[in-house]
């Protein structure tokens, strides 16, 4: 489980994204059992995501740090969410992941997230994950491929 400052709604150039509770995705749905429940505000003046956090043991990997599957899914959740500001829907293509620093668990840190380029249907965005101090404990490079949710067909 996660704490963030975000809450629902829209505030200005601010927009909210708390965990929605009919969305099971495992990062920032509120549906999960097992989820992170991870929030974010996006702000149109400045084309940011922001995401205040404090993860829990649940999501560690050993000795007390964050899994790094856990930190890739923030990053990735943070990057995914820069979409929002376009209003369009899209699917993570490729990531990359550079882990800095140990990122302990019930630690307070910091995501900030910013789209780099758009050619067509494809999004570049770039993320950090700083401490309290401002360190830099790791980043990411995205590359999202826009959609249209009514081509995607649930296969049973």
């Amino acid at each position: 489980m996660t704490e963030t400052s975000a809450a629902a709604g829209v505030d200005g150039n601010i927009r909210k994204f708390p965990p929605n509770p009919d969305n099971s995705c495992f990062g920032c749905g509120g549906a999960s059992a097992h989820g992170m429940k991870l929030a974010f505000e996006a702000d149109s003046s400045t084309g940011r995501v922001t995401g205040k956090l404090r993860i829990g043991a649940d999501f560690q990997g050993s000795m007390g740090v964050l899994h790094g599957g856990i930190i890739a899914t923030v990053l990735d959740e943070a990057m995914g969410k820069l979409c929002r500001l376009r209003d369009v829907r899209a699917v993570t293509a490729e990531l990359t992941i550079e882990y800095l620093k140990p990122i302990h668990v019930d630690q307070d840190i910091f995501v900030e997230a910013h789209e780099t380029k758009h050619i067509g249907r494809q999004m570049y965005h770039a993320a950090e994950i700083r401490n309290a101090e401002g360190a830099v404990l790791a980043r990411g490079h995205g590359r999202f491929v826009v959609i249209d949710p009514s081509r995607l067909v649930k296969k049973t």
